[in-house]
């Protein structure tokens, strides 16, 4: 695969940060409860946007996202779209948090009993 040049890779990234940019501005002077409903919307969006600060696409891809007016927002679409385990990702935190505080608190109380 031909990886982009640097100057095509930048002018993707600069226009998806230009459209979070003006989603952010969209989104502020929204009510509060709206804001709200979209912060996992924006979360996304910018975790994408930091990704493509470091992602070398292949000219191919990156050409075909630039075709678009709104590369972010069609990612973001397709990306909502997928399935992902973040619920059971963070079952198994809380389920791993739970644990380590009761093995803290059994050795905790078997130096306490020693």
């Amino acid at each position: 695969m031909n990886m982009a040049n640097p100057n095509l890779l930048n002018k993707l990234y600069q226009r998806m940060s230009a459209e979070q940019e003006q989603y952010r501005k969209w989104l502020l002077g929204q009510p509060l409860g709206d804001i709200l409903n979209h912060a996992a919307e924006y979360t996304v969006r910018e975790d994408i946007v930091m990704e493509m600060s470091a992602l070398e696409l292949p000219e191919a891809q990156a050409k075909a996202l630039l075709k678009s007016k709104t590369p972010l927002a069609d990612v973001y679409k397709e990306w909502n779209k997928t399935e992902t385990h973040h619920m059971e990702d963070l079952r198994d935190v809380i389920e791993a948090r739970a644990d380590a505080v009761i093995r803290a608190e059994k050795e905790r109380s078997q130096r306490e009993g020693r």
